[in-house]
């Protein structure tokens, strides 16, 4: 049995005439580049321990309001265990303050020598999802089962899903209204898509399943000022005509509806 050696042909004619040939190493060179690599890796293992010194000091910055500093301070004990400057990991600090309830966003930064500057900011409500959820305004339930809901909140009833949208639509129509002095109580999408939007002062304003900005835009310029000095009077305005709207009066003298276009 032969054996072929291809990386050596013993014919270099039969071969093509090609020879190969290794590069001579250069010992006295390489010898020297290599004790530098040695050197500059020493150097960075040395440098690094001296950095990673135990972490002394962690300053928590932010305006609580529903979050306990203690919380937070417990939350990066766990995370920091024995690791120093160098070698914490300030992802997971800031992951374990987050998963605090109320917590929104969290920055970690090191403050050498031996410091870690955290803050903390808060979710901020700006209506109630359901029975005991809240929103904050990117329209992200933070709070499912909250204990305390602040009164002054609306409700905004909806499929699942629908929370980032309605949130959106409820912000949006909300300078208008407060212009004319009204204020939301409740906002709720149906699973047919339809909107109904109920204010404080109990006048129900139907906006269906099309068309919601413009016809908002039209209660706004046509019914809002009505609306807002009558309350009393009205039980709801039907927004869902083509060109108009319909008022729905509580006095029976008032007979029922009155269409305006």
């Amino acid at each position: 049995m032969k054996f072929w050696n291809r990386n050596r042909p013993r014919n270099r004619r039969r071969a093509g005439g090609l020879s190969l040939r290794m590069p001579a190493i250069n010992w006295r060179r390489l010898i020297p580049a290599t004790a530098l690599l040695f050197a500059v890796a020493s150097v960075a293992g040395v440098t690094r321990f001296a950095l990673d010194q135990p972490v002394e000091r962690v300053d928590i910055t932010g305006r609580f309001q529903r979050v306990q500093a203690l919380d937070v301070q417990n939350a990066v004990r766990q995370v920091l265990g024995g690791k120093g400057m160098v070698s914490v990991n300030l992802d997971a600090v800031g992951e374990a303050v987050r998963q605090i309830p109320w917590v929104d966003r969290v920055t970690v930064a090191r403050r050498w020598p031996r410091s870690l500057a955290i803050q903390v900011i808060e979710h901020q409500p700006v209506a109630r999802w359901g029975e005991a959820g809240l929103l904050n305004p990117r329209g992200e339930v933070f709070v499912r089962d909250s204990r305390h809901m602040p009164p002054e909140l609306p409700e905004l009833a909806g499929p699942v899903g629908s929370e980032a949208q309605m949130t959106a639509r409820y912000l949006a129509a909300l300078p208008a209204l407060e212009k004319e002095g009204l204020r939301v109580s409740r906002l709720r999408l149906d699973e047919r898509g339809a909107w109904e939007m109920q204010l404080d002062n109990g006048v129900q304003l139907r906006f269906g399943r099309e068309q919601f900005e413009q016809r908002f835009a039209r209660f706004i310029a046509a019914a809002a000022h009505t609306v807002a000095t009558r309350a009393g009077e009205i039980r709801y305005v039907d927004l869902r005509y083509a060109n108009g709207f319909a008022i729905g009066w509580r006095a029976a003298a008032a007979a029922g509806e009155v269409r305006r276009g």
